[in-house]
């Protein structure tokens, strides 16, 4: 279950963004102010609000040690606060000067990168407040940006619909068409979706947009095919444009807020519906998971900002998916498994998985070398015209071990054919 504990309502103005530290809850407004409050009771603090902007506050997020909050403004600035006191750190001008859309730190807290309505993105220096490096975007405003958890690269999102991806040093790695009518928010699992073979990294990032939707990537990074975004899914539920998308900090958990007044969390693992929340009474702007307590806050036009709390039993249950589904396999008979290979148009392995009676819980037990030694599957590569030729002998043995081959069926290095087509990708232009 999920409830509401406190409701606060102390803007003036539409709220355009909540975000939570360890201790501390910033919100900030149309209204020009940024407010922040103990998560103790909720209290505002005796330095609160903070006010310099000239123009509407868009976004504000904490550095990971919670002793910084950055906030962006339509007065073309962001600016850095010391939590503790509210004293001002730096002013830092957009160079164009631009109003300024999103910001967000790095997870090391080196950098901060801004986004303006222009479709420029500066990454400032977060100690020496100095502009480090600066790009843009080809067409429409930056509106959503997200570091990735291992902080070699960050997304931004913008008014056309591209998800743009950026290394460290404002290089283009990747530009995809993702919503139709425009990005709206964008956010990184923290969790890696799989620790996949070594130097590989897979990483869940959620969108939304204008066309009404939340969908799911799967972000991948590897020395061998470099970089690479990967459509999942789209998640369903909401009827009207999605404002905002982010994960809870285990990634068990992902919500989103929209103009049709309602919060939904999704269950990530299912991508099943846990919660509808309509307590909101005009369009839902804003959402953030706590990093340390199973807290949500949601932020409105409705100029109010609830906070949620989850009971453990819901925790629990997005928490427990993953092993109910390891579970489930587990208990596969050896039928199963045929079905299984079969729907992955790996029909003609079902013969060797019988002969060595490989049930679900086997086939989890399953390694390379275990393929190899055990199944006596050959795992070698080779140039399929080459293979059938060696077959087409009669020859019935590996040409790598000598090792007699129970099956003559070739199975598609499809890792290694991606490979090759990346590097001609690359050395063909």
């Amino acid at each position: 279950m999920v409830k509401l504990i406190h409701t606060l309502a102390d803007h003036g103005d539409d709220v355009n963004c909540c975000a939570f530290s360890f201790s501390l809850l910033a919100t900030c407004s149309l209204d020009k102010t940024i407010r922040l409050y103990s998560l103790r009771d909720f209290t505002e603090l005796p330095h609160s609000p903070l006010k310099f902007h000239t123009y509407a506050v868009h976004c504000c997020c904490f550095s990971p040690s919670g002793l910084i909050l950055a906030s962006c403004s339509t007065d073309g600035t962001t600016v850095l606060w010391n939590t503790e006191n509210g004293q001002m750190l730096a002013v830092m001008e957009q160079p164009s000067g631009s109003p300024v859309r999103v910001c967000q730190f790095s997870p090391d807290s080196t950098c901060l990168a801004s986004g303006a309505a222009d479709g420029t993105v500066v990454l400032w220096n977060a100690q020496s407040y100095k502009l480090h490096r600066c790009g843009s975007v080809k067409d429409g405003s930056l509106a959503a940006c997200a570091f990735s958890p291992n902080g070699s690269f960050f997304v931004t999102g913008s008014s056309c619909g591209d998800l743009t991806v950026w290394d460290d040093k404002m290089r283009c790695l990747h530009n995809e068409k993702a919503h139709d009518l425009g990005i709206t928010c964008c956010d990184f699992s923290s969790q890696p979706v799989s620790d996949g073979e070594q130097g590989l990294q897979f990483f869940r990032l959620a969108s939304c947009g204008q066309d009404c939707q939340v969908k799911i990537w799967i972000v991948s990074s590897t020395h061998i095919l470099g970089f690479e975004l990967k459509y999942k899914s789209t998640l369903s539920g909401h009827c009207a444009p999605v404002l905002a998308c982010a994960f809870s900090h285990d990634g068990q958990m992902l919500v989103s807020g929209s103009v049709d007044k309602s919060v939904i969390v999704y269950d990530t693992n299912t991508e099943n519906i846990l919660h509808t929340l309509t307590q909101h009474t005009r369009y839902v702007t804003t959402c953030a998971f706590a990093p340390n307590t199973l807290l949500l806050a949601t932020g409105s036009m409705d100029k109010t900002v609830n906070i949620w709390q989850f009971d453990l039993e819901t925790l629990h249950q997005a928490r427990s998916t993953e092993h109910q589904l390891k579970q489930f396999t587990e208990d596969w008979s050896e039928e199963d498994v045929s079905t299984w290979l079969c729907a992955q148009d790996l029909k003609d392995l079902v013969g060797i998985f019988k002969m060595n009676n490989i049930d679900g819980k086997e086939l989890l037990n399953l390694t390379k070398e275990s393929l190899a030694d055990d199944l006596k599957i050959d795992g070698y590569s080779y140039e399929k015209e080459a293979m059938e030729n060696w077959i087409s002998k009669k020859k019935r043995t590996s040409p790598m071990t000598n090792l007699v081959l129970p099956s003559a069926v070739l199975t598609p290095n499809r890792t290694l054919k991606m490979a090759i087509n990346r590097w001609l990708e690359t050395h063909q232009k």
